[in-house]
């Protein structure tokens, strides 16, 4: 019986000590998390979830020693309960029990979950039991095949991205042509000062159209209008033409006379 005793007392010892220390590496990384957030790096906390999954390892190692007694098989009788404020309790446990009375007691010695758990998880293990084999593989094939594409998909824009990010951006532009067409409607660069033969010099910009209506006009005969051919009056009656001597004029000897074809054939 004694060493059975000092066998559970020193499993129970290595128990509380792999226990302390996975809680001084979980309050430490919450630490991190809370106060370095700013200048915390996922190195850091990818070496953190490494340690705490190192000490909870080690931690089930321990369990299935064969050496260490079931827990299970040991069973905790509370002998004294009690509403007063204990305060080698609240030093043992850190300030969070400061009492041990009949309302904490079910808490924390329970070796079973909550009722309402319970009845979920019986509910659970009912549905589950009713699928047959071939339904339950046929949802694990198709959530299989939905979790692979979702993978691909995403592993793809992770492609896209990175490739996007190194390659650089198409041009869609010709930066040549851009500063020719600026110079040429900012300062008038590559535009030429070409000029139509015939055409009036900067001097005389009226006497070009009058120039061009009157030789097109050298050819028309006199229009009257059928119904009131006394009514009608010339509009224009022996033009004498521009000299002779500006360049794109017709003889000034020709003479023309223009019939008016605009007006109302019943004007009184």
């Amino acid at each position: 019986m004694q060493r059975e005793e000092k066998q559970l007392e020193a499993s129970l010892d290595a128990l509380l000590s792999q226990v302390a220390d996975l809680k001084n590496s979980l309050g430490s990384f919450i630490y991190k998390l809370e106060n370095e957030y700013d200048r915390l790096t996922w190195p850091s906390v990818l070496d953190s979830f490494a340690l705490l999954s190192g000490q909870l390892n080690t931690l089930n190692k321990v369990l299935k020693h064969e050496k260490t007694p079931l827990f299970r098989n040991q069973v905790i009788i509370p002998l004294v309960l009690s509403p007063d404020r204990d305060e080698d309790l609240m030093r043992q446990t850190e300030g969070r029990v400061p009492v041990f009375s009949h309302e904490v007691v079910p808490d924390h010695l329970r070796t079973k979950p909550d009722p309402e758990v319970e009845e979920q998880e019986k509910q659970l293990t009912t549905d589950a039991a009713r699928i047959g084999a071939d339904v339950a593989q046929k949802q694990i094939q198709s959530l299989n095949k939905m979790c692979s594409n979702l993978l691909e998909k995403i592993s793809k824009e992770e492609r896209e991205s990175e490739s996007g990010g190194l390659r650089p951006n198409k041009q869609t532009f010709n930066p040549a042509d851009t500063n020719a067409l600026v110079a040429a409607v900012a300062f008038g660069k590559g535009l030429s000062n070409w000029r139509p033969s015939g055409s009036s010099g900067p001097g005389q910009p009226g006497q070009q159209g009058a120039g061009t209506i009157l030789a097109g006009a050298s050819g028309l005969q006199q229009v009257q209008m059928a119904g009131a051919p006394s009514q009608q009056q010339p509009m224009l009656s022996g033009v004498q033409m521009a000299q002779a001597g500006q360049t794109g004029k017709m003889p000034s000897g020709i003479k023309t006379n223009i019939k008016s074809a605009s007006m109302h054939p019943y004007q009184r």
